[in-house]
């Protein structure tokens, strides 16, 4: 991300905890209930959410992980997240950092980027897509583009593009709709769920 954007986004969540109406926009439901159902496991030991916003995702996806933990750049976003998932562990960063610690020496095994890559350029979604496959290698990630203008120097299908080029796993298209695309990507061969 850039600091432009990162002032932004304060800006969208000054007013609100919920600037892109997630709780209540039918067609955000609709998306949320399509990532639940492109996991590929029944059930996660550890989950990890990158820009997790206020927490709407991850109210439908942590009650199938044994722990839950949400990374977002705007103090307002990650307090609605507590109030949303209030088990779940939620912390500030500005990708691409250093992500949080898994609570367990194994690793994350689900991580989801949910209408996050567009934000960064082409060398932080490089620097993430590696920095996954190095520290979690058994973990499914999951990530949603928005496929329309985005107001960023990527587009959604590019920042995938450039993720997927980034790393060395295997991925498939799990959903396509004229709004997003949900790429899964696989743990490497051999590794450990």
């Amino acid at each position: 991300m850039r600091a432009a954007d990162l002032a932004h986004l304060r800006g969208l969540y000054a007013g609100t905890d919920d600037p892109w109406d997630f709780r209540a926009s039918p067609y955000e439901a609709k998306r949320f209930a399509a990532v639940a159902e492109a996991l590929p496991r029944e059930s996660y030991a550890a989950a990890l959410e990158l820009g997790c916003g206020n927490g709407e995702l991850a109210r439908r996806i942590a009650p199938r992980c044994g722990s839950y933990t949400g990374l977002d750049a705007v103090p307002a976003a990650l307090e609605a997240a507590r109030k949303a998932v209030p088990a779940g562990c939620f912390v500030e960063g500005f990708l691409p950092c250093a992500l949080p610690a898994p609570p367990q020496d194994s690793g994350y095994d689900l991580i989801l980027l949910s209408e996050i890559l567009y934000f960064m350029g082409p060398a932080g979604i490089a620097e993430i897509s590696q920095m996954l496959d190095r520290d979690h290698p058994a973990a499914d990630v999951i990530s949603v583009t928005w496929r329309g203008a985005t107001g960023h120097a990527l587009s959604g299908d590019e920042a995938l593009i450039a993720f997927a080029d980034a790393s060395r796993r295997s991925s498939w298209t799990s959903r396509l709709t004229q709004g997003y695309r949900i790429a899964v990507f696989s743990p490497f061969q051999g590794s450990q769920p």
